[in-house]
């Protein structure tokens, strides 16, 4: 029985890639598959608190629809329909605690970088091209899976990065992206996002930036037909051909 022959990279993915000035990475779901730790550490500071609260894996899908987890914490109170709301100090607390033993459950090792994304990055830097992060985790969330997967240096390598934290509105509102592409001093046609979630997309695409996104664990239905590239992941593009030299880069 003949083995199976490997999907076709879409066509455009390599020169998506090879002709931006700047790659725009996610976090969360993009770079590592990370949700399920997240899941554990709020189900873990619920019980801390106290929390009758169980989310398992189709009750944490529903809830990744709202980016943030304080916001995420209070949409499901609100959905509980139990009166009043946990006041902000509380939902304070119980992220703090679930932000901790995430950064406990990354130190094990558990949770390596998504197939292809070190060699994207090794090539990115290779051919002279910027990195950066757009995301709506916190900047300890990506301190905590970069340092373990990358070192403790890792931040070196990237000249923009804004969390969650850093702007007023999160994703799938455009601010992340557009705060970004502020640091970088770069066009949104000069950028490429790297996207799993159709949050993220929607947020790049209201910065007009193309998007290229790698499916991940919870969002693979999602509709993502406003993509440039959709991957499985992102060792897809080893076999694609993708431009070497070095872009110019917009002032």
């Amino acid at each position: 029985m003949q083995a199976e022959a490997p999907a076709a990279v879409p066509c455009g993915a390599g020169e998506l890639i090879g002709r931006a000035a700047a790659l725009i990475f996610d976090v969360d779901g993009t770079l590592a598959e990370t949700e399920e730790l997240h899941r554990q550490a709020f189900n873990h500071a619920f019980v801390r608190r106290g929390l009758d609260w169980q989310w398992d894996r189709a009750v944490y899908k529903e809830l990744l629809r709202v980016t943030g987890g304080k916001e995420r914490m209070r949409a499901f109170h609100a959905r509980l329909q139990v009166a009043p709301p946990l006041p902000d100090a509380d939902i304070a607390a119980l992220h703090r605690i679930k932000t901790a033993h995430y950064a406990e459950l990354v130190e094990t090792g558990c949770c390596p970088l998504r197939p292809g994304v070190a060699d994207l990055l090794t090539a990115a830097k290779a051919r002279g091209q910027r990195l950066a992060i757009a995301t709506t985790t916190s900047h300890g969330n990506i301190d905590a899976l970069l340092s373990q997967a990358l070192g403790t240096r890792w931040a070196a390598d990237f000249d923009a990065v804004v969390a969650g934290d850093d702007v007023r509105h999160k994703k799938p509102a455009a601010d992340v992206y557009l705060e970004t592409l502020a640091r970088l001093k770069l066009g949104a046609a000069d950028c490429v996002a790297i996207e799993d979630s159709r949050n993220g997309l929607i947020a790049a695409s209201r910065a007009n930036i193309p998007v290229l996104i790698t499916r991940s664990m919870y969002f693979r239905d999602d509709d993502f037909s406003a993509a440039q590239v959709v991957l499985d992941d992102l060792s897809e593009l080893a076999g694609s051909k993708q431009k070497t030299e070095k872009q110019p880069h917009a002032q």
